[in-house]
């Protein structure tokens, strides 16, 4: 963060009521030319892809940093706005926040651009990470980097945990919808009708606790119940159209923090279509947290790993074209939705199932991560640094890294 910004409390005033209502540039900006805008935005986000380390939260940050308090291209109290906004909608925050912003500043063009080079340097990174595995995976060196990096992953997604679900469970209802949904996990239901049912359950009892009359809780669980248990089953041949369509639906109904992106891929990728096992697909979260950028990035290591370049190239495109179509579609109905406490009841309960799915795959893959005493001493101490000291994930997954490569040398 810089060391120059203005007060919190005195945030100037960018003349909110006088911003352009085509979307076509920021409050106060009408008088930069649209070309200047849209250089602006490529330079902004190509940085930001290149350099953000840390997760959404760290990503986030780093936005209202450049956008609000050294560039003032949005008011504190429209970033906040654009922020709520994207908690509405499926997809990766931070990335959502990036298409945001350039559609405020930029408009549609603005909206493509700003999201586009906010992706391009995270997957180009992930592509050489995904090369390289692909290229030296059988070498004792990258052996060793991922004994030392997968529990420190898992501390990582621990914490990320923790932090969520304090703001998430906000009564008790939600606390016991999420156990609720933990045990569905459990016992294999669906990860998308988790999801659906714990809004509509939650959604229901706000309707209750105000009076109004509910539907049949039978009728809002069908939707999701009809595709309920079909987590396992046996191996499909690899395509780049299931590839594409596979990353296209997770894109497309993926609620809370990117780490819960973890149980949709298991449950895809691992248990449906048996394309990956848990130990890569724990390889490929490593690369993920290790690069910057999106975590959602996660799906460009994977399709290389399947499907080379072509692979790469169908994963990406798949899993962010719903931020952009969402972003899109959402932004004039965000005002409206936010007011709806049928709808930020939904949204609540999405969310505490989202939590309880990244929970139970976090104890699964543990399993494969932590096996001997080593690797649980290196998550303990990572999930203490994170949790009590906030140090960096990115400086923990490279220590971890040395740790594999000094343990693996010694013995």
């Amino acid at each position: 963060m810089s060391a120059e910004r203005p007060d919190s409390g005195d945030a100037p005033d960018l003349g909110r009521g006088d911003a352009a209502d085509d979307g076509q540039g920021a409050p106060g900006e009408q008088t930069t030319p649209r070309p200047q805008r849209l250089r602006e935005l490529v330079w902004l986000f190509l940085k930001l892809g290149t350099i953000a380390f840390g997760g959404p939260a760290a990503h986030i940050a780093m936005m209202e940093d450049e956008v609000v308090r050294r560039r003032q291209w949005l008011t504190r109290e429209e970033f906040l706005d654009l922020l709520g906004a994207t908690n509405l909608i499926p997809g990766p925050n931070s990335t959502e926040m990036a298409i945001h912003i350039g559609h405020r500043r930029g408009g549609w063009s603005g909206l493509l651009v700003a999201g586009a080079c906010f992706i391009l340097p995270a997957a180009l990174i992930v592509l050489a990470f995904a090369w390289g595995y692909m290229r030296f995976k059988s070498l004792p060196g990258t052996d060793a980097l991922l004994y030392g990096v997968k529990p420190v992953i898992v501390a990582v997604v621990l914490q990320a945990l923790w932090g969520l679900t304090r703001s998430a469970v906000k009564t008790h209802l939600l606390a016991v919808v999420g156990v609720a949904a933990a045990v569905a996990s459990f016992l294999g239901v669906n990860e998308i009708a988790l999801l659906f049912i714990a809004g509509a359950l939650v959604a229901a009892m706000d309707w209750a606790r105000r009076g109004r009359r509910i539907p049949p809780l039978a009728v809002l669980a069908a939707p999701g119940m009809t595709v309920a248990g079909a987590a396992a089953g046996t191996a499909v041949s690899f395509s780049l159209s299931l590839l594409f369509l596979t990353f296209l639906k997770i894109g497309s109904v993926l609620f809370g923090s990117g780490y819960v992106l973890l149980a949709f891929l298991r449950a895809d990728l691992v248990h449906r279509l048996h394309w990956m096992t848990e130990g890569q697909l724990l390889d490929a979260v490593a690369v993920g947290q290790v690069t910057p950028g999106p975590v959602f990035t996660t799906a460009t290591f994977i399709g290389y790993v399947l499907g080379g370049l072509p692979g790469a190239a169908v994963a990406t495109a798949g899993i962010f074209l719903p931020a952009f179509v969402f972003v899109a579609a959402s932004g004039p109905l965000v005002p409206r939705l936010r007011r709806s406490k049928t709808a930020g009841a939904f949204l609540d309960g999405v969310n505490v199932a989202s939590l309880a799915l990244m929970a139970v795959v976090t104890f699964q893959l543990s399993r494969a991560a932590i096996v001997n005493v080593t690797t649980l001493a290196l998550a303990v101490v990572s999930a203490v640094l994170l949790l009590r000291f906030r140090v960096n994930s990115f400086w923990l997954v490279i220590g971890g890294a040395l740790v594999g490569f000094l343990t693996r040398l010694l013995w």
